[in-house]
């Protein structure tokens, strides 16, 4: 871990030192915003008003004397698909341009408990669905380590915000890698939470059973300590679940670490793997072996059958979801204003808001939810994510968390793939298993990613924190 990145708990120290006030350090972010923006695209709007009200707010508990969080004055970059009240939330989707937020998200509820300042909304792929965030309807954004490459999807703008210095942590969502695949491209720390961990309430939805709120960061330590701040049940979403976690995400203990054992699945460690992918993964399990982590062989058979299961369940869901923008109840399209009659206000609307993938994706739903194919398909398909689901529980019976690559490929160029939508979606190939079986996975900045048992955060941010100290 470099010394001069600025994490959170050298932010809070230096905040509550008086080493800089919560105006000065937001004014210096807004400052990073205004130089590196116009190029990285990381960001679809900013409320510095209200930003800096919220930065006053700290400075005065602060001048006061009284006892802040160690959120406190922290700028955050959250995902355009999150609701923060009074703010726009389009999901990148021309379809809900204009429209703004009617409440706070739960976990957006939390961090303002907390004291976190919101430095903006950033860009994403349309409603959640692509892996390079080039599918929004409003701008491309580019990855701050090389900008002719992409920063990942669907969070690359969050993970932009984070790489690219113009915030110190982020709020992404995950339904197959969104979160860990642009925390791979950018070179930085990305969690998706066991299922159920963080409350879904506020974000809006692609695929409801696969979907997940959770942070991108530059330490494993700074992804444990927002992921503590918006975790718990919810008495608004149903699927929330009641888990308690304690001191022991931010101060693991390395003896404990030491006697693990990670797996290592035979089916990620396949031919075609980019060998600069595997050289790091690589080094990183040697890294971990030096550490006196134990290695065991597993497999994880039905993987195979991941990227179909992903395919058929995830456009099914999201056709579902988004039957909702209609051009009624939430947004409508310019091109809607003078339509003729409420079918013809459906068809323009959708057809004009909507872009290509997601109308891509709606279509595969509906057709798999269909009358004489929901059987064929859909069913089908849920069976055999039990059976994924069933693999890691059997593995898991051996190991306590397993290691595999993030991403076959490293970050590619611009452009390169939004010709072939097969090629982009084989980028989740390594990420949608733990969606599937709703568990919490860590993306390290080393091309490897840590998949833990349900609500066993602790295991994988204990480990990724033991890698992160002892050195790299």
């Amino acid at each position: 871990m470099s010394d001069d990145i600025l994490t959170i708990k050298k932010f809070h120290e230096g905040l509550t030192s008086k080493v800089f006030s919560a105006r000065e350090a937001l004014k210096e972010i807004y400052n990073v915003i205004d130089a590196k923006d116009a190029d990285i695209r990381a960001y679809l709007s900013t409320d510095r008003d209200r930003a800096q009200t919220q930065a006053e707010e700290i400075d005065r508990l602060i001048d006061r004397g009284e006892k802040v969080p160690l959120l406190a004055g922290v700028p955050l970059a959250i995902k355009d698909n999150i609701m923060v009240q009074g703010e726009p939330c389009t999901a990148a989707s021309k379809i809900l341009a204009g429209y703004t937020a009617p409440y706070d998200a739960t976990v957006i509820k939390k961090l303002r408990t907390e004291g976190a300042i919101f430095v903006g909304k950033t860009n994403m792929d349309e409603y959640a669905m692509g892996s390079s965030t080039e599918n929004s309807a409003f701008a491309i954004t580019k990855n701050p380590r090389d900008t002719t490459k992409v920063p990942g999807g669907s969070s690359g703008g969050s993970a932009a915000a984070v790489a690219g210095g113009m915030a110190v942590a982020a709020l992404g969502s995950d339904t197959g890698g969104s979160i860990r695949e642009p925390a791979d491209f950018c070179g930085i720390v990305g969690l998706k939470p066991t299922y159920g961990a963080v409350s879904r309430y506020g974000l809006i939805p692609m695929a409801s059973s696969l979907d997940q709120i959770g942070p991108l960061t530059n330490t494993v330590e700074d992804a444990a300590i927002v992921f503590r701040a918006i975790a718990g049940e919810d008495p608004y979403d149903s699927t929330s679940a009641s888990s308690t976690y304690g001191e022991e995400l931010t101060n693991p203990n390395l003896e404990h670490m030491r006697a693990m054992t990670i797996g290592l699945p035979k089916e990620y460690f396949i031919a075609g793997i980019d060998a600069g992918i595997l050289a790091h993964v690589e080094r990183a399990i040697e890294r971990f072996k030096s550490l006196k982590v134990r290695f065991k062989e597993i497999s994880l058979p039905h993987t195979k059958y991941a990227l179909s299961v992903y395919y058929i369940v995830m456009p099914a869901e999201a056709s579902s979801n988004l039957a909702r923008l209609e051009g009624i109840r939430y947004a409508r399209v310019p091109e809607a204003a003078n339509a003729l009659g409420i079918m013809d206000r459906y068809v323009t609307n959708r057809s004009h808001g909507f872009g290509d993938e997601v109308k891509r994706r709606i279509i595969l739903g509906t057709f798999v939810l269909s009358s004489g194919h929901y059987d064929a398909y859909y069913a089908k398909a849920q069976k055999v994510r039990a059976l994924i689901r069933r693999d890691f529980d059997e593995a898991f019976k051996d190991v306590d968390a397993i290691l595999t690559p993030v991403s076959p490929t490293p970050p590619f160029n611009i452009g390169e793939k939004t010709k072939d939508p097969l090629t982009m979606y084989l980028s989740d190939i390594f990420t949608i298993t733990a969606n599937l079986a709703g568990l919490p996975a860590l993306a390290m900045p080393h091309n490897f990613q840590l998949i833990g048992k349900s609500f066993h955060e602790a295991d994988i941010l204990g480990l990724g924190q033991y890698f992160e100290r002892i050195g790299t």
